[in-house]
């Protein structure tokens, strides 16, 4: 919660130190073109920074992630016994590739993660806090029929929200 009180717009930077956990936001419906590249909404660029990675995320989608971010799964999942995360080790960094957007703000996504999302052509490009998610548009609109109000309901009383 931001403790500081002023009298002129503030940003959420002025008063958060991870203010760009909170950046990741919106829903944008993009193609994959023939090489296999997607546009990656100007927006997230922007918060991601001139690098970023992709990796096999939740549900069947492509989690994409910030240097800063990835750098701090990394070192979270390093500093755990090696035993209880060589699961996520191979799951995470065995499929992950790093991303460098062309001029147009297109990035190649590599056929291993479209494979494992299911992605063909259509695709839905979601912000989630402090990640971004790839989703096929299809997977994605059965997803949001299947979510009802009373699910988000009772997560947000268990997290007391």
């Amino acid at each position: 919660m931001c403790n500081i009180v002023s009298s002129k717009p503030m940003n959420i930077s002025d008063c958060c130190t991870e203010w760009w956990y909170i950046m990741l936001i919106g829903t944008y419906q993009h193609n994959i073109d023939s090489k296999g590249r997607v546009i990656i909404p100007a927006k997230f660029r922007e918060e991601l920074g001139e690098v970023f990675y992709a990796t096999k995320g939740k549900d069947n989608t492509i989690m994409v992630l910030s240097k800063e971010s990835w750098i701090k799964l990394g070192e979270s999942i390093a500093s755990k016994p090696s035993a209880t995360t060589v699961k996520l080790k191979r799951f995470f960094f065995s499929s992950a590739v790093e991303l460098i957007p062309d001029k147009q703000g297109r990035v190649l996504l590599s056929q291993t993660l479209r494979d494992y999302a299911g992605i063909d052509k259509d695709v839905v490009i979601n912000g989630a806090g402090s990640q971004v998610e790839i989703w096929d548009a299809a997977k994605w609109a059965e997803y949001n029929e299947q979510l009802s109000d009373d699910d988000v309901y009772d997560t947000m009383g268990a997290l007391e929200l």
